[in-house]
């Protein structure tokens, strides 16, 4: 049921992060990774450590003309594509209501236009290929969670899920599941500056239930099943992976 072998997915910012945790996770199932990232340092890394079932492709997801880029060379090396894992992301803490609207309008390209970009082209070769596919969005339990210090996080992070929504009502007709997955705190490059604060680690650490950060490798599973058939039946669905954070 977990076997994934000739299935390819696609990982946007998978280079570190998440993105690595969901990528290994897939090859570790069998599956060929094609890893999209800006920063071709951080790519090579990523695919010597992932092995001969990945790729490096440098793609700017916000950018059309990068995006398309990266989907051909994609195919090109792949053959075909089974699921899409929209990872890519930034995030920042802004005052309010000193928030810019350059500050605004960056958030949202990255985290919502780099959704969107390469979902559409690649949803495009999964409708015309006809064998169904997964897609999956990282999100945030900051969608739904105020952050009082990033707004346009929030934002970004809550019209990934209106997203995820309607294309999952949209897609479910050519067997095309989309879900989204909700980290809480996750030790990444994106969370150093928390992770260096003492006094926000203490705070943190006494709210989450399972009392630590999340790590990479605590979304190795979910990338599996989410791509696999077991998630056959899952569609329109967000999965909080946060600790136990959101309950407590």
């Amino acid at each position: 049921m977990f076997d994934l072998t000739d299935h390819v997915s696609v990982v946007t910012g998978g280079s570190r992060g998440i993105g690595l945790g969901l990528a290994r996770g897939l090859v570790k199932a069998g599956a060929r990774v094609a890893v999209w990232a800006r920063d071709l340092g951080a790519l090579d890394r990523a695919v010597a450590e992932l092995g001969d079932r990945a790729v490096g492709v440098v793609c700017d997801v916000a950018d059309e003309a990068s995006v398309a880029r990266a989907a051909s060379k994609t195919l090109g090396a792949t053959g075909h594509v089974d699921s899409v894992f929209a990872n890519a992301g930034t995030s920042g803490g802004v005052d309010f209501p000193d928030l810019d609207l350059a500050t605004w309008d960056e958030m949202m390209s990255v985290n919502v236009t780099g959704t969107l970009l390469p979902l559409r082209v690649l949803t495009r070769h999964m409708i015309d290929r006809g064998a169904g596919g997964s897609i999956v969005v990282t999100s945030s339990i900051g969608a739904t969670h105020g952050l009082p210090v990033a707004p346009h996080y929030s934002a970004s992070k809550a019209a990934q899920l209106g997203l995820v929504k309607a294309l999952a009502v949209k897609l479910a007709r050519h067997s095309i599941r989309v879900n989204a997955i909700c980290p809480g705190w996750v030790a990444t490059d994106l969370t150093a500056p928390q992770q260096n604060h003492e006094g926000f680690v203490q705070a943190l650490e006494s709210r989450v239930p399972m009392r630590r950060w999340g790590t990479p490798e605590d979304f190795e599973g979910i990338a599996v099943y989410l791509a696999s058939p077991a998630s056959s039946f899952m569609t329109g669905t967000e999965i909080v992976i946060d600790g136990g954070y959101s309950a407590y």
